[in-house]
């Protein structure tokens, strides 16, 4: 069994490669940073004594998406894990231009090309597993964070929508989106934010994530908290929980 990990140099994206790892998949790591890339490789053939490849590439570049299907295509990937993505912190009228559309470019445009192509092979195979990696930003509106929220929020619903299509399809293949909150990575130092919530370590949230996504659970909701803030993210009206998420965000750049 084979699984492809983008975003896998550190974080959530590391210890779910990790994760998979231990339970014997040999593993194709994908990221921007190389020397990182070769660490957590290293790290994972030396205690899980598993095949590991990682390939360098900057997912933001549409180009590079087709031409890591293009060399990965054979290879019959049995779950690739859509992770790499970053935020942007600030008020929409002012947060640079270019960066934002960087952050689109990872967080929407590689997740949705790197899903068709290798769903289309996943499809024919009847069988194959996918995990796009949202966030609890997905539900709700993000003053602030406009961008990154509305780019989770895209990931879920198209999640959403290829998992009813395999569905009435009586397909095999499994779709799954985890949307944790908090969690500490290198996440916080990207988007130059600090959370006041309590924040989840990364290898909780990638355990938590792997065991459901293997159960084919759809929505995957780490931690306790999360899962009541989910709760009433589903009740409150949007403007009220847009006004919340307006202090929230505000919070977070006043640490």
């Amino acid at each position: 069994m084979k699984a492809l990990i983008t975003g896998a140099s550190s974080g959530i994206g590391r210890d779910m490669a990790k994760e998979l790892a231990k339970r014997g998949y040999r593993v194709i790591l994908v990221a921007r940073d190389n020397k990182k890339l070769e660490e957590v490789a290293e790290e994972i053939k030396n205690n899980y004594n598993v095949e590991v490849k990682f390939i360098q590439k900057d997912l933001s570049n549409k180009q590079n998406c087709i031409n890591l299907y293009n060399e990965l295509k054979n290879e019959n990937i049995d779950i690739l894990i859509n992770n790499a993505g970053f935020g942007v912190h600030g008020n929409f009228a002012e947060t640079d231009l270019d960066k934002e559309i960087n952050m689109l470019d990872t967080n929407v445009m590689a997740v949705h090309i790197l899903m068709k192509l290798f769903l289309q092979d996943m499809v024919k195979r009847n069988s194959g597993k996918i995990l796009n990696v949202s966030s609890m930003a997905a539900f709700a509106p993000g003053p602030l964070m406009a961008g990154y929220y509305s780019s989770k929020a895209y990931v879920y619903r198209l999640s959403e929508c290829v998992k009813t299509e395999l569905k009435m399809a009586k397909s095999n293949v499994k779709i799954s989106v985890l949307c944790p909150g908090p969690v500490r990575t290198n996440f916080n130092k990207v988007a130059n934010v600090n959370f006041a919530a309590p924040s989840l370590s990364s290898d909780v949230v990638a355990k938590y994530a792997i065991k459901k996504m293997l159960k084919g659970k759809f929505t995957i909701v780490p931690g306790n908290l999360m899962k009541i803030t989910r709760f009433f993210e589903k009740i409150l009206p949007h403007n009220w929980v847009s006004y919340v998420s307006y202090l929230v965000n505000y919070r977070k750049s006043e640490k």
